[in-house]
């Protein structure tokens, strides 16, 4: 059995094999390459490129045969190469032993879309290298990582809750089984995965069947190529509740749904990833009387000052002006009591205030309530009335004609 000359070509990070990345960041590591004979090299290249990319197929029938429609497109979002060994017409002869190749790409500060993988498209990074030799196969060897692009949930429109409302009226054929009513409401729109979604929700059942209170997160994939769209909805969480009797009404208190480790919401030109929870009544023997409430799933959670029963739109909004003026560092004193009242006045408010005499020889008891007096201030009193005016006409008036 012939042995190559090649005993080990890998690559390896400075960052750990499960590492994260994200916008500006530097992706660095080196390529290892073990000879058990020294090998002539060509040139030996690095490529770094994140990609979007979807693909499917679309069948129809015309007549007897079958036609297939392919749809692909793809985005790209960066791509840089760097030449370890060049090809400039030379040879490079690697001598036997251990050889390492550092390499270094910084990654865009934007435009950068979370990796994915969905069931017609992906979204992908990842480092290749290829090393050429003179009469021989390219060797390649390539190694994925993972980026994240942060979504905070920590913003008004994202911790604003939401709410609506479905009605319903039940019938089978043309009998009219009753009404039904859906109401539903969660504390914000954007969540990260393993929180918990407190559902408050009320069923109004008044048919005479006994129906079903249900909850699920949707995901939906959707890929675009072509000018067409596929879509792909999946159920990734789901919660049962008890059955509501005929005529009666069911109510969930926050009941808890824990979101799973999925994607967090992608939006690019070629792949998009939407949620939304779903809550539902099954009717036996009809249609479900369903209500979708729009969910984002992000990455940075919600803040430790913040709650999750709180939120911004169910908050008092205030202007928040007031907290730019700025209080004094001392406050005044208040006035003193003798600047304000005189010392007669207050001799006078002493004599009013003494006990009687007649109260005196009793050993100071007082038998009756005693009351602060207050001056009483009222207005003056209108005019006597009089029959004689009191500002009668001067004769040498002359009274005025009222038609002229």
């Amino acid at each position: 059995m012939k042995v190559g000359k090649i005993r080990r070509f890998v690559m390896e990070t400075d960052r750990a094999e499960d590492a994260v990345y994200s916008s500006g960041q530097l992706m660095s590591g080196r390529v290892v390459l073990e000879l058990r004979a020294s090998v002539r090299v060509q040139a030996l290249l690095l490529c770094a490129k994140g990609l979007a990319a979807v693909h499917w197929l679309e069948s129809r029938s015309i007549g007897m045969n079958t036609v297939y429609s392919d749809y692909s497109s793809y985005e790209t979002y960066f791509k840089e190469k760097q030449h370890v060994i060049r090809d400039d017409g030379n040879i490079t002869v690697l001598p036997a032993g251990h050889h390492e190749f550092p390499f270094r790409f910084q990654l865009p500060e934007e435009n950068l879309v979370t990796s994915f993988e969905g069931k017609h498209g992906s979204v992908r990074y990842w480092v290749k290298a290829k090393l050429h030799r003179p009469w021989a196969t390219v060797k390649k060897i390539k190694r994925e990582f993972t980026v994240i692009e942060p979504i905070d949930i920590n913003t008004p429109s994202l911790l604003a809750p939401q709410a609506g409302t479905k009605e319903k009226l039940a019938h089978v054929w043309y009998c009219n089984l009753g009404h039904l009513a859906l109401t539903a409401k969660i504390d914000r729109k954007g969540y990260t995965p393993g929180e918990v979604i407190p559902i408050f929700a009320e069923v109004d059942n008044c048919c005479s069947r006994t129906v079903t209170p249900k909850a699920a997160i949707i995901q939906m994939q959707t890929f675009s190529a072509r000018g067409t769209t596929k879509q792909k909805k999946s159920v990734v969480a789901t919660l049962h509740g008890e059955g509501v009797a005929p005529r009666k009404r069911g109510t969930w208190h926050g009941r808890p749904l824990k979101i799973p480790p999925v994607s967090p919401t992608l939006k690019c030109r070629v792949i998009r990833v939407d949620y939304a929870l779903r809550i539902y009544v099954e009717i036996p023997g009809m249609s479900k009387l369903s209500l979708e409430l729009p969910l984002v799933i992000g990455t940075i959670p919600l803040h430790p000052f913040g709650s999750r029963s709180s939120s911004v739109g169910s908050q008092y909004s205030m202007d928040i002006d007031w907290l730019r003026l700025t209080l004094p560092e001392r406050p005044e004193p208040p006035p003193d009591y003798l600047e304000v009242v005189s010392e007669e006045d207050a001799s006078q408010s002493d004599q009013r205030m003494s006990v009687p005499e007649s109260l005196e020889e009793h050993g100071g008891m007082l038998e009756h309530p005693f009351f602060v007096y207050v001056q009483e201030f009222r207005n003056r009193p209108p005019p006597i009335y009089s029959e004689i005016d009191p500002h009668p006409q001067r004769s040498e008036m002359r009274r005025r004609c009222m038609t002229c």
